[in-house]
């Protein structure tokens, strides 16, 4: 079937979408990845790195000299948990945007069993970091649950 000309230019921005979101998917996925295999003294030279040209120029860089600071005490399971938080985060969603029926209740429990970690470390440690991320977690339950009924209404043969 052809599409009109304004079907194919609407169809233009879905496509990007789609695209743009897989990269940034697979980007989450890597950079996961990246902080599960490197060293922890490595990323702290490179957020060193990053951040020491700016603080030098502008010593008031509220975001530089934050990372800075939040790098100083970045321990190890600190590190694991956020590469493996990225890991599984990245890898939820790309198999989410394959549209994978049984992905959408696994994602849910993956994500819940994030919220559950996050609230015990927020109520151990105080980061509003770990609640902000409970609270984004949350959110995308929510919208994993949404997606996946109307993937499932999509998939039921009209009776």
């Amino acid at each position: 079937m052809l599409r009109s000309g304004r079907e194919r230019l609407l169809h233009w921005p879905f496509e990007a979408r789609l695209a743009t979101k897989g990269l940034l998917t697979s980007a989450e996925a890597l950079a996961g990845l990246g902080l599960l295999l490197t060293p922890n003294p490595l990323v702290a030279r490179f957020d060193y790195w990053i951040t020491h040209f700016q603080i030098a120029e502008h010593p008031t860089d509220t975001l530089a000299s934050w990372t800075l600071r939040a790098m100083q005490s970045f321990p190890v399971p600190t590190q694991h948990f956020y590469a493996l938080y990225l890991l599984a985060h990245g890898g939820v969603k790309l198999v989410l945007w394959r549209k994978v029926v049984w992905a959408y209740p696994a994602a849910m429990v993956v994500l819940a069993g994030y919220v559950a970690y996050q609230l015990c470390e927020f109520v151990h440690a105080g980061s509003p970091f770990l609640l902000m991320l409970a609270i984004f977690d949350l959110v995308m339950i929510g919208l994993v649950w949404q997606e996946g009924r109307a993937l499932r209404g999509r998939a039921q043969p009209a009776a």
